[in-house]
């Protein structure tokens, strides 16, 4: 469920030995991260009900291609402890904690997907000189709409009534009918599971919120005058192609499209993936 995706696995959390686990600590409290490699820094901000694992399979390739590749929980996600209120959730409260992870990589190159974008956006906005690009995967200008925004607000009463255990059920629900669901190993599930289950009730509900008010600040972006880059999968069902394609035009930024993946593009096609983003920051000036 990387990203806003509907399933609890839909190509996604099956990385999670890509790197070392390591606890960073910031302002704002510890920030668990996955880490390989050593050299230039890249940061991957993850998307609601995602984690720092949906990058696992992508960090090894950069690492092997000479960079320090750093993959972050959000405050709430899964390893990373997050507060009660649903007020620390918004893009602009959650960017606080990415400025601090990037802190301490020395300007890094930062991918945000899903609503990891909209977090890696406002982090951008409020500190243009605090990294060396961005990549929005995935990722929209304004708030999700659609099926995915339609089963979030069919979930709230049932996070209310039963809590996060609820509301993965109702999700392993849904997954039952998705073929890769149904492929994957029993210790992948149960990953998914527990990870899931790690994470903070008012995290799910407050980036929820977030993801379905979210306004839209594509000029404030384009302002910054950082290298950008639109990259998303072919058959992207969360904010679709052309939504993401027209972003990118007002953005003056290039777009990348990558073949046979949909809403995770890290997972379902690291290597394409990998390629594309390492062609991307060859241009970023250092």
């Amino acid at each position: 469920m990387a990203g806003s995706g509907p399933l609890p696995g839909r190509a996604d959390g099956l990385g999670q030995d890509g790197g070392v686990t390591r606890t960073l600590p910031t302002p704002d409290g510890p920030v668990a991260v996955l880490d390989a490699g050593d050299g230039p820094a890249v940061l991957f901000v993850p998307g609601y009900t995602g984690t720092k694992e949906d990058f696992g399979p992508l960090l090894p390739l950069l690492a092997d291609a000479g960079l320090r590749a750093v993959a972050m929980d959000l405050p709430g996600q899964y390893q990373t402890p997050g507060p009660d209120h649903l007020a620390a959730y918004t893009p602009d409260a959650l960017s606080r904690s990415v400025l601090a992870v990037a802190a301490r990589l020395d300007r890094p190159h930062l991918v945000g997907h899903s609503f990891g974008g909209l977090v890696s956006r406002a982090a951008v906005i409020a500190d243009p000189g605090a990294v060396r690009s961005l990549v929005l995967m995935g990722s929209g200008p304004a708030a999700i709409g659609g099926d995915r925004r339609e089963r979030m607000a069919a979930l709230e009463p049932v996070l209310r009534a039963g809590g996060m255990p609820a509301v993965y059920e109702a999700l392993e629900t849904i997954a039952a009918a998705d073929p890769e669901w149904a492929s994957m190993s029993a210790d992948q599930r149960a990953f998914l599971r527990s990870r899931f289950l790690a994470g903070s009730p008012a995290g799910l509900q407050g980036m929820g919120d977030a993801l379905r008010a979210e306004p839209d600040r594509t000029a404030e972006l384009a302002a910054t005058g950082l290298p950008l880059l639109v990259l998303y999968g072919e058959h992207d069902d969360a904010w679709s192609p052309a939504v993401q394609a027209a972003m990118a035009d007002r953005l003056g930024a290039p777009t990348t499209v990558i073949a046979d993946a949909i809403h995770s593009p890290a997972v379902q096609q690291p290597a394409a993936t990998a390629r594309a983003l390492l062609e991307f920051w060859a241009t970023v000036p250092s």
